[in-house]
């Protein structure tokens, strides 16, 4: 199935769920996170705040936290990311789109030095290829030069798509893609 149909229906998929079948699979998926080696070595993680149902990632920052590492959520700054330390998730404001992202500072990070990148996405192969918003922001930043710590999608399970998504050069798959039901290790 192209792109666009399959962006169309999984979006609409996921806006449809409710409030407690969205919250048990964030938490099924977070947990499955959590018992991975990627998170328990990881000492600076790159997280995002959910929108439209995406699973959420409240639990994996306060694990995070609670384990003294540091955690990054993206800012769109032109047609970029740029990740910052946030300390507090309350201290997160909406930004572009909407989203929750970490406000002004002047301490900002590089994309590389993160050890864990966790990326959301609307579907998933079983390659790790993935379809997102159709923006590219996250795409720019994979092809970071120096960019090679683990890249962990995170989707509900029926994000999963049979067959492979059409990938373009650029796309960057993912190592690892979880869902609140299973682990799927890409390569």
């Amino acid at each position: 199935m192209p792109k666009r149909p399959l962006r169309s229906q999984l979006l609409a998929q996921r806006r449809a769920l409710n409030h407690d079948s969205w919250r048990a699979a964030s938490r099924a998926a977070q947990i499955n996170l959590l018992l991975l080696d990627v998170f328990v070595h990881a000492q600076c993680v790159a997280l995002y705040a959910p929108a439209h149902n995406e699973i959420d990632t409240t639990l994996l920052f306060t694990e995070a936290r609670k384990e003294g590492k540091q955690v990054l959520f993206p800012v769109v700054c032109g047609q970029q990311l740029v990740f910052r330390p946030v300390d507090h998730i309350e201290t997160l404001q909406k930004g572009a789109f909407g989203i929750l992202e970490p406000c002004a500072s002047d301490n900002k990070l590089q994309t590389v030095e993160a050890d864990l990148v966790v990326v959301p996405g609307i579907a998933f192969d079983l390659s790790g290829h993935r379809i997102g918003y159709g923006k590219g922001f996250y795409d720019r930043f994979l092809h970071h030069p120096g960019c090679t710590r683990h890249v962990v999608g995170l989707c509900h399970d029926f994000q999963i798509v049979d067959g492979h998504i059409p990938a373009d050069p650029h796309d960057i798959p993912m190592g690892i893609v979880i869902t609140d039901k299973r682990v799927i290790r890409t390569h």
